[in-house]
């Protein structure tokens, strides 16, 4: 048995980054399905890995956390001899990583997420979609992408020349939203829709979308 467990669910984006990048730092893990639908994420045992209920929990020998960039950034700082390097250690270069990892999940995500939700999960359960959600996150993300486009001008991701933990931490999102009414957003800026297709054709992606269940 590996010493590292991931207990969450791979429907989920927070799930998705943690196995992404364990998949790039080529590490053995198990995967402890968490079932959703039925509310284990709510009860015990998986309470007493994330008292907030939310997936996933992470399992590294004595240590548990949860909190899934808290976890990537564990495990880049734990692991940094396997694999993929995803961080630098150029204090000038991780400023600026540092810099867009704020940009994802104090802008981005806070769109993206939404969006994911009302175009990606809600089909799954066939629940019906809020239109004027959609709308207003869809404006919020279109000015968003503008900025996007003009960093990718000046760099292949948006970290610098090298793929790292925030170009990372958009995979789960655009899983999603690259299978909805979204994408002509990414699509429509030359830029963006590279870098899309660079990071998405990952093997360490495959690697996580190859857990989801058909």
């Amino acid at each position: 048995m590996a010493t590292i467990k991931v207990h969450g669910s791979p429907f989920s984006t927070a799930t998705m980054r943690v196995t992404a990048t364990l998949y790039e730092k080529q590490l053995q893990f198990d995967f402890v399905y968490i079932n959703l639908q039925n509310g284990e994420h709510k009860k015990q045992p998986f309470i007493s890995l994330n008292p907030f209920g939310q997936v996933p929990a992470f399992e590294d020998g004595d240590l548990k956390l949860f909190e899934s960039r808290a976890i990537t950034q564990y495990i880049v700082d734990e692991y940094g001899d396997k694999g993929t390097k995803l961080i630098s250690n150029d204090s000038k270069k991780k400023a600026i990583i540092g810099l867009w990892s704020e940009v994802e999940s104090q802008h981005y995500d806070q769109v993206a997420s939404k969006l994911v939700w009302e175009l990606g999960i809600k089909p799954l359960f066939e629940s019906p979609l809020d239109p004027k959600v959609v709308e207003e996150n869809e404006a919020k993300l279109n000015t968003i992408l503008d900025v996007y486009e003009k960093r990718l001008s000046e760099s292949k991701y948006l970290g610098g020349e090298c793929f790292t933990l925030v170009d990372l931490h958009h995979l789960p999102s655009l899983h999603y939203l690259m299978k909805s009414q979204s994408k002509e957003l990414f699509e429509s800026r030359p830029h963006v829709s590279a870098w899309v297709a660079d990071i998405t054709a990952r093997p360490a992606w495959s690697k996580v979308l190859a857990l989801i269940p058909n």
